[in-house]
């Protein structure tokens, strides 16, 4: 735990770093600071004072349950998570603003709205003590999460705190809560240096920043470079023990739009690999996955993430897909770090699907077994039985398990798998596999 929170403190000073080379800081920063302190000294609600709209009594209490308008323009119901008096402070009941979270939708769309958004004739308040449907229903989502564990985590992240992030040419709508350091809570936008990650309040700091940067790339040693669909793709390998700040600073990017994400503070234990777009202004960020260094329970990624600006081009696939080619490198089974989310899921049994189904299809090969097929793809054979099962293409025969799989059935799931995406060339990649004992020798000394 103490090293956690020294890393933590290593965090929060870097992270201000290019803040602090400027010795000219103007009063933005000055306001920044004085926001964050008085929010600190802002009273508890307890005496609220209440006024009656509508025959509805507001500031509404959180908990309660309204219609509330969405993006479409349709009416939804929302439950109030959290509330903020608004400049008037609590006496303006009618200015109070409400972070609601539309019970019809993912988390990621929670937002603040006022009361002109609602339709207070259909304000109900929570009875202390009565259970809600919803909240006893099977989440598909988190199925395979601890429910003490999710309710507490969803407690604590209940509230996005940075609304917009600015990277490169990408200005991108935030998810969830991320750990930023206290100084950045007030912030509703951050603006991140695509080739460092680090991260400022306001723009005018990023382009000073920017002046002085001379790195157009991310740390560490490009493994992988390919030209596929008139695009430029890398990866690097960072290890994290080695470029402590900025996979640090990536975890805090990723926590903002990946709910259940812990690893914030302790990278060292970690390689990170990140995926870049290239063109003649420099690498730019697309996403990443990790994986620990040594893994007993022989897992090959820890925790991926496209980011939104670039998801939906195949980057995604070719991540899960290029995880698997260092493990093929390494001559180890790999397997994704559980428990899965349902999209992960989905995009696993994706990317399973597509690699076995291509090895079964092929006439040349002699007879497969479940054993074979492992050693081929480096999937763990938990994984191959669990996707053949959904594919209704294994059987369990006198105590064995039997591929029955007809061509044209093989058709069918391959063409319901969907395309690889941005696919990899494994002859592009020049890696050697992590080395734990020469590390330890090196520290030894």
């Amino acid at each position: 735990m103490a090293a956690a929170e020294d890393t933590k403190k290593d965090a929060d000073v870097k992270a201000t770093k290019a803040e602090k080379e400027d010795p000219k800081a103007d009063d933005g920063d000055a306001k920044d600071d004085k926001k964050t302190a008085d929010a600190a000294k802002k009273p508890p609600e307890d005496d609220v004072i209440k006024k009656v709209v509508d025959g509805v009594g507001i500031p509404l209490d959180i908990g309660a349950r309204v219609q509330c308008k969405w993006r479409d323009g349709q009416m939804y119901p929302v439950r109030v998570i959290e509330r903020r008096a608004g400049p008037k402070g609590k006496e303006a009941q009618e200015e109070y603003e409400y972070y609601v979270h539309y019970e019809q939708f993912n988390r990621r769309l929670d937002t603040w709205v006022t009361i002109a958004e609602m339709d207070l004739a259909t304000a109900e308040q929570d009875e202390p003590g009565k259970k809600r449907k919803h909240e006893d229903a099977h989440d598909e989502e988190h199925a395979e999460f601890d429910p003490n564990a999710l309710r507490e985590h969803e407690e604590v992240t209940k509230v996005r705190n940075i609304l917009k992030v600015e990277l490169g040419r990408h200005e991108m709508d935030t998810w969830y809560f991320s750990p930023f350091p206290p100084e950045y809570t007030t912030c509703k936008k951050l603006f991140f240096c695509e080739f460092t990650l680090n991260f400022f309040k306001r723009k005018e700091q990023l382009q000073r920043h920017l002046r002085k940067t001379e790195m157009y790339h991310p740390p560490g040693d490009e493994i992988y470079r390919n030209e596929s669909r008139g695009k430029t793709t890398a990866f690097f390998e960072i290890d994290g023990k080695k470029e402590k700040i900025f996979c640090q600073n990536l975890c805090y990017l990723a926590k903002l739009f990946l709910d259940h994400k812990t690893l914030y503070y302790d990278v060292d234990l970690f390689l990170f690999y990140v995926l870049c777009e290239v063109d003649e202004r420099g690498y730019h960020i697309v996403g990443y996955f990790s994986k620990e260094k040594c893994s007993e329970e022989g897992y090959n990624l820890a925790c991926i993430l496209t980011l939104p600006a670039y998801q939906r081009k195949g980057y995604g696939k070719m991540l899960i897909s290029f995880s698997y080619e260092l493990s093929k490198k390494e001559g180890k089974v790999g397997t994704p770090e559980r428990p899965l989310s349902d999209l992960g899921l989905v995009s696993y049994r994706g990317y399973w699907t597509r690699e076995l189904l291509a090895i079964l299809k092929d006439e040349s090969r002699a007879v497969m077994s479940i054993k074979d097929l492992s050693e081929l793809t480096m999937i763990k054979t938990e994984d191959i039985i669990s996707t053949l099962q959904h594919l209704n293409l294994l059987a369990y025969q006198k105590g064995a398990y039997v591929i029955c799989a007809a061509p044209e059935l093989i058709e069918k799931h391959l063409k319901a798998a969907g395309s690889p995406g941005v696919e990899v060339d494994p002859t592009k990649l020049i890696w050697t596999p992590y080395n734990a004992e020469k590390e330890y020798a090196n520290f030894r000394g």
